[in-house]
């Protein structure tokens, strides 16, 4: 509610997270062996973590913004959603997903 507008970038693959990026190190996180491959390679190119760094930031916000504007009116609207709410299990991890209609 402080009005901050942050954007982050998270991979799957398959079903299974894949990798992310933070922002904040401007470095990724691999979710398992096979995505080590993917941050080695991202990570020695220091540009693509500047690129997703500047979309996330301004690019992604732009569009965002923009695109919330065509829609406004059905943003607005006061009548109540029709909501599903689903779960997906990993090892160790339990993601909730609520959609809204």
């Amino acid at each position: 509610e402080d009005g901050s507008i942050r954007g982050y970038r998270q991979d799957a693959y398959d079903g299974r997270d894949f990798i992310a990026f933070d922002m904040d190190t401007m470095t990724f996180t691999a979710a398992d062996a096979a995505a080590q491959i993917t941050k080695r390679k991202w990570e020695q190119d220091g540009a693509v973590a500047e690129r997703w760094k500047h979309y996330l930031e301004k690019t992604c916000i732009e569009w965002l913004r923009k695109y919330v504007s065509y829609g406004q009116a059905v943003l607005e609207r006061k009548e109540a959603p029709t909501v599903r709410v689903s779960r997906k299990e990993a090892p160790g991890v339990l993601t909730l997903y609520c959609r809204a209609y």
